[in-house]
């Protein structure tokens, strides 16, 4: 399997299985004419630790969570798709002969990799995908090369095998966002020309990506995330970390959570998109955006995009990759709908069933 099963012109369907640090999500979807239809979801809480910071440290955990997950969503198919973090991912866009034949190409890329790749090559896992002619060159091809330390592809090819599914696509988390980023765009008024800024908060990461024309032109990851909001609410009221957990979705704690915790932690995430936005602006010539699209678990706080978007003046919504979607009657829609912001790495690698192998 290459780094991402690019190139497969097939198509065919794959589950989506996106593995963050306290649960893994699965989402596999069907398409007719246009439409597409949610045909299994689910997702399990993983013990703490068994993922750090997006490294899987307990293969055996997630393997477990994963097999349960899969009869839970009574889904037949095994083919998967998983990702990898964009900050384990180098990309460089380089130039090739464009008569060169995929083989060749190959051997090229790999003779020319060393280059560009700061670690031994038989550590790293390479694969390329060709852009289209070169702007500059008409003899030319432009080649995305993607590299990623092969252990990071090996360890959720294991947990898969564990799992008794088949590794069939690692894709890269930047541009799962983007392909689920397509589905949310026509939600948002204005032209193609865009600029949106999607914001996802998980657990301990946030990733701002910047689309413009719905590509990609910035992502940046910083360590922040709902864990914060757990942890201050074990603190200050005792509880073990999965009673937090569970009150901070179910409700039920003392009278002054409200202003004295949550109001505090929704403050805290926009001075988080606030300041992400800066590190973009400092870094690029723009100097704002036309949405910001809030996504991860934290997406879904009550009232939150309405803060975001009063603080920034600037017009915020929540994600949400099913809005136009019918759902498939095994599917919880009620869940599926609390959990959409959340499910925008595993919308993007489950569209890959339909996207003849490109980006």
């Amino acid at each position: 399997m290459g780094l991402f099963g690019l190139g497969k012109k097939k198509q065919t369907a794959v589950l989506g299985l996106d593995i963050s640090s306290t649960s893994v999500k699965l989402l596999e979807l069907s398409r007719s004419g246009g439409a597409y239809r949610v045909e299994s979801y689910g997702v399990k809480p993983l013990p703490p630790n068994a993922v750090v910071e997006k490294n899987i440290t307990d293969v055996e955990a997630v393997s477990e969570a994963l097999s349960k997950l899969v009869i839970q969503a009574k889904t037949k198919t095994k083919k998967s798709a998983v990702a990898v973090a964009g900050s384990a991912v180098i990309t460089k866009i380089i130039e090739m002969p464009s008569g060169l034949v995929d083989d060749a190409m190959d051997v090229q890329i790999r003779l020319e990799a060393d280059q560009y790749i700061p670690y031994p090559l038989e550590e790293v896992s390479i694969d390329f995908e060709i852009l289209g002619p070169s702007p500059n060159n008409a003899d030319q091809v432009d080649v995305l090369l993607a590299a990623c330390r092969s252990e990071n592809v090996d360890v959720r090819e294991e947990v898969l095998i564990a799992s008794e599914l088949e590794p069939f696509i690692v894709d890269v988390e930047a541009y799962c966002m983007e392909r689920a980023f397509s589905l949310i765009a026509p939600q948002l008024e204005g032209g193609d020309d865009s600029m949106v800024a999607v914001v996802d908060i998980g657990a301990t990461m946030t990733t701002l990506s910047v689309l413009h024309n719905g590509k990609t032109i910035y992502t940046r990851e910083q360590l922040f995330g709902g864990k914060q909001l757990t942890e201050e609410i074990q603190r200050r009221y005792g509880l073990s970390n999965e009673e937090a957990g569970l009150a901070k979705k179910q409700g039920g704690l003392p009278d002054d959570y409200e202003s004295e915790v949550l109001q505090p932690f929704k403050e805290a995430v926009v001075q988080q998109v606030t300041r992400s936005l800066q590190f973009f602006f400092s870094s690029s010539q723009h100097n704002e955006v036309d949405y910001i699209v809030l996504a991860g678990g934290v997406a879904s706080m009550d009232g939150l995009s309405e803060l975001v978007q009063e603080k920034l003046g600037t017009p915020a919504t929540v994600a949400n990759p099913f809005a136009s979607m019918s759902v498939s009657s095994k599917v919880n829609s009620v869940a599926l709908s609390n959990d959409a912001p959340a499910l925008m790495i595993a919308t993007g690698l489950a569209l890959r069933s339909f996207t003849d192998g490109d980006y």
